[in-house]
Formats: C-alpha cells, sequence, structure tokens
C-alpha cells in the first residue's frame, strides 16, 4: 500500500503529459537555462563569459537568527517560486580586522548560511570532481565572497566548485551552560564547524543537480580554512561526507586555539555574557547582534575557541588521529616559507646572534641549545632566516606538519606534502608604500611611512590566488609571467589531486608521497626535495607534547 500510494503522489505530481523519462531529461539540460533543482526548490543562476554557470547565495541552512543563534545549523524551509541565484548573500558577523581582505558580499549579518556554486557541467549527469572550499580569517573574519577563492577558474578545469560561509567569533563558537543544556546532544560550541558540516550535507543531497560527484568531494582550505579541514576530518559528525582534503597552513592538531575542555568554554562564555549584563541565555539572545560583535572588539574579552563537546569533537583532534578514527582520504598538505617574519620572535630588536640567543633563553629556558640545534644561527647573517623559520613554525608551520605526520602514520592513504617558497612580486604604483597583510591583500600605511621592505619567502596566504587560479583577481601585485607559471603548475597539481587523489600527470615535475622522504618545493622551478625540516619539528614535539 505504502508503494502504492508514493508512486500515485510521484504520478500526481507531474504535469499530465510529461513522462518520467521527459522529466529526467528536463532535469539533466536544466543547467543550459542557469536552473536547477534543488531540494528545496528551483534555483536561477548566470552563465558567465567563459560558459561556467555561476549560482550565489544558495541558502544551504535556515538563517541562525532569534531562537536560533547558537544553535547548530537547521534544515532550510522549501521555497515554491523560482529563486534568484545571482548576488552572494550576506557574510557572517565580523569586525573589520583585517584591512587587507575584499569582499563581494551582500553587507554583513547572522542570516549568514549561504554557499556558491560554479560549475563547467552542461547538464546534471556529468559526475563532475568537486571543490568545497573554506575560508581564512582567523575563524572571526573571512567570506566566501572573496575574489581570491573565486571558483570560475577551478570549474574551466572540469570541476564543480563551491565556497561555504560559516558563523564567526562569539556567534560560531560560543559555548555556555544553558547552550549545553538545551542542546540535544549535550553540546555548545563548534556552530562554525557544525555550519561546514551542514553545508557538505547539502552537497551530498544536491550537487548531483549541479553536474558534481558527491562521491568525489574534495574539502580544502587555508589557514582557518586549513584547520578547518582538520577539524572535518576527526569528526564523527563530518568525516564521511568528503573523499579528499587539502589543507594550506594549518591544522587542529596541537594547536594553541584548541579544543579547549567544554567546561573551559562555558566559563568563558558565562563572563562574556556577565560582561553585557545578560544572567540567562535567553537576555543573550534578546542582544542585537551588532552589539555582541561589538563587545567581543572590546581589550581583555577572550577569543571564543572551539570546544570539546563529545559530539563534534569527541576527543583531541590529535588524539583522533593517533586512533587511527580520522576520516581515512588522500591528503595534500603544506605550508608556505616565510609564514611569519623573524620580527614576530625578535620583536624590535635587531637580527643579531646575540639577541637571538637571549631570545632563545627567554623562550625555552634549559633547552635554548635545543632550539639553537634545531634552529641554528651561527652568525648575524644567518639569523634573519633561522628566526623567520621558528617564528613560522610557532605560527602555524608545525600543526600543520603535525596533520601530516598522523595521517602519514595512521590515516591508510597517501600523503602529499609541499613547501611553498615563491615571493609575491612588487605590488603595483598605484598601491604607494602599503604593505602586505597576514591574510592576503594590502593595509594601507599612513603618508609619509617608509615602505616596507618586499617579503623574502612565501608569506602567509600568499599561495591561494596562485593555488586556485586566481592571480586575475588580485590588482594589487605585479604579477610577472613567471608568476602565472607558478599559477598553472600548482593550480594542475590541486586540479589533478581534486579529480583523483593523486597530484601528479604528465609535463609536471613528479610529486613524490611524503612517505618517500620527500617534500615538493613550488617556486619558479618546482622540484621534488628531501625533507631537512624533520628535526625542526621533533623539537616542537617537545615543547607541544606527543
Amino acid at each position: 500500500m505504502k508503494v502504492f500510494l508514493l508512486a500515485a503522489v510521484l504520478t500526481v505530481a507531474l504535469p499530465p503529459a510529461t513522462t518520467m523519462a521527459q522529466t529526467k531529461t528536463a532535469a539533466a539540460n536544466s543547467l543550459a537555462s542557469n536552473r536547477v533543482q534543488t531540494a528545496n526548490g528551483l534555483l536561477e543562476g548566470t552563465t558567465a563569459a567563459s560558459g561556467i554557470h555561476e549560482f550565489k547565495g544558495v541558502p544551504f541552512a535556515a538563517p541562525p537568527v532569534g531562537e536560533l543563534r547558537w544553535r547548530e545549523p537547521q534544515p532550510v524551509k522549501n521555497w515554491t517560486n523560482v529563486r534568484p541565484a545571482k548576488q552572494f548573500g550576506p557574510r557572517a558577523m565580523q569586525l573589520p580586522l583585517f584591512g587587507d581582505m575584499n569582499f563581494r558580499s551582500d553587507g554583513v549579518s547572522e542570516d549568514c548560511l549561504y554557499l556558491n556554486v560554479w560549475t563547467p557541467a552542461k547538464t546534471g549527469r556529468e559526475k563532475l570532481p568537486v571543490l568545497v572550499y573554506f575560508y581564512g580569517g582567523g575563524f572571526v573574519a573571512g567570506d566566501g565572497s572573496e575574489p581570491r577563492y573565486d571558483g570560475e577558474s577551478m570549474a574551466r578545469q572540469g570541476i564543480v566548485a563551491v565556497t561555504v560561509n560559516y558563523r564567526l567569533g562569539v556567534f560560531g563558537f560560543l559555548a555556555h551552560p544553558e547552550l549545553t543544556k538545551e542542546s540535544p546532544h549535550h553540546a555548545s560550541g563548534n556552530y562554525g564547524f557544525l555550519d561546514q558540516s551542514a553545508a557538505l550535507r547539502w552537497v551530498q543531497q544536491n550537487i548531483a543537480a549541479f553536474g558534481g560527484d558527491p562521491k568525489q568531494v574534495t574539502i580544502a582550505g587555508e589557514s582557518a580554512g586549513s584547520m578547518s579541514v582538520s577539524a572535518q576530518m576527526a569528526s564523527p559528525v563530518s568525516k564521511t561526507l568528503f573523499a579528499r582534503a587539502i589543507g594550506e597552513s594549518g591544522s587542529m592538531l596541537n594547536t594553541g586555539f584548541g579544543p579547549v575542555p567544554l567546561a573551559e568554554g562555558e566559563q568563558t562564555g558565562v563572563a562574556f555574557a556577565t560582561s553585557l549584563g545578560a544572567g540567562s541565555l535567553a537576555a543573550l539572545r534578546a542582544l542585537p547582534a551588532q552589539q555582541l560583535l561589538e563587545a567581543t572588539g572590546k581589550p581583555g574579552v577572550a577569543r571564543f575557541a572551539p570546544t570539546l563537546d563529545g559530539y563534534f569533537f569527541t576527543k583531541m583532534p590529535t588524539a583522533t588521529f593517533a586512533a587511527g578514527e580520522q576520516a581515512h582520504v588522500p591528503l595534500l598538505v603544506g605550508w608556505n616559507s616565510q609564514e611569519m617574519g623573524y620580527q614576530a620572535l625578535l620583536g624590535q630588536e635587531q637580527p643579531t646572534a646575540a639577541n637571538y640567543t637571549k631570545t632563545l633563553q627567554k623562550l625555552y629556558g634549559e633547552r635554548a641549545a635545543d632550539a639553537q640545534k634545531a634552529y641554528p644561527a651561527a652568525t648575524d647573517a644567518e639569523v634573519e632566516q633561522a628566526a623567520t623559520n621558528l617564528a613560522s613554525d610557532r605560527f602555524i608551520a608545525y600543526s600543520t606538519w603535525k596533520w601530516a605526520e598522523m595521517q602519514q602514520k595512521t590515516g591508510g592513504q597517501p600523503v602529499y606534502r609541499y613547501l611553498y617558497a615563491r615571493p609575491r612580486p612588487a605590488m603595483t604604483p598605484e598601491m604607494g608604500n602599503a604593505t602586505a597583510g597576514l591574510a592576503g591583500g594590502v593595509v594601507k600605511q599612513a603618508a609619509g611611512t617608509p615602505k616596507a621592505p618586499p617579503a623574502k619567502g612565501a608569506v602567509h596566504s600568499a599561495e591561494i590566488e596562485y593555488a586556485l587560479g586566481n592571480l586575475g583577481t588580485n590588482k594589487v601585485y605585479a604579477w610577472t609571467p613567471e608568476d602565472h607559471q607558478v599559477s598553472k603548475t600548482i593550480q594542475t597539481y590541486f586540479a589533478n589531486f581534486i579529480k583523483t587523489g593523486n597530484p601528479n600527470s604528465t609535463g609536471l615535475p613528479t610529486w613524490p608521497q611524503a612517505s618517500s622522504g620527500q617534500v615538493l618545493h613550488i617556486d619558479v622551478k618546482t622540484q621534488a626535495e628531501a625533507d631537512k625540516t624533520r628535526p625542526r619539528y621533533l623539537f616542537m614535539e617537545q615543547q607541544f607534547g606527543k
């Protein structure tokens, strides 16, 4: 009877003269008219001059506002009319922390759970590989509309590209005892990660209609986005929702960013609520979003870290990987040659051997000699590079190494490791004395401020436009033919990996697996080299615990 009723419903739902075969054909050809039928309703996008179909501002969860503030993402309500998908949705609530970020989104709003799709498919039957990219920005800033993440270039490589918004800062990571109590999972915090997971479930349910293959999804990201990839790999909530992973500079393994014990996160949340005079969760939810946001920017307000909530994170990520309980997927991972400058270590001190030794003694005490051995600098001339290496490792390279190391040991799948070393070229003359920002782009300097010397290595985030084929979206730098060649090389490696789980192909220098003891050094001359950095990371291991 149930089977009969279902068949009857399906028959009634179809136009009288429409056969099932004709319906399938219409669905398969819908991309030609920029219309795609999703589980929630019909979308209408646009077509770029390149022929790539674009669908922007697509809701993947209900707006997390009102009573849904600080709840895990809820299902989207269906719509009946054709929904335009031609403009980026609003970006997540965030302060203007990075003067270097460039957004194309429709303002800032709590109502931010939207994603964007670029597809080269002509029909919904092509089963193309899929890239889902998470933005960086320290979990307090960023947006899927940033031009450096634009998916059109990857779509031209035969890939369905997706960028995803997720909640940030206090909206994405606040924990509180009342939130824990009302949660069906007895958990709180980690809403930003749960947003990403909801987007991955949306992809599993809907991406075939855009010509994508839900069985060939690669998740990727840089900095906080890379940390997010490692988090999704570690979480039982998400680890079955993708087939491959790419991490650029950052992981959740042995990092100072957590996750922290749930009780600790709750205490931070209560202290924040108390500072606002909110004695209950209801009072906290009643406060305007802008007031909450501005309060997070005041001096002394603690950062909202991810929590070991027993739901999204059932163990510390390092313990999950050690137990082999993470996603067993191929991993392409690496970092840049100058993730942080030597000034982060030495401050205002000159880069001399004496100052370097003094700094190591201050940082490591009785282990200063071991630090000196791992990051040697016997002369003044060697200090700048040694201090740059140490500052970069302390900032983000070590935690990324730990991720690669653990996945290689227990992940059961190939790991490919890179070191990206191409310095950005000079800025265009129009940029004046601006300096490069940590998260990409530029920070304008006051008139009369001396122009900073150019970086000698690849700074944090410098590889994004190269890897995603988006140099043309960045008008800050005077890109050279060599830059475009580097971009072509790294984008081809990435595209190969997204398609097959192996970055290699004819015409590229061979990229051996990390188990060979080699790392791909990416620059104008790209080649695999023996890994000589292992002693550095073994020293760092002793600082962070094994």
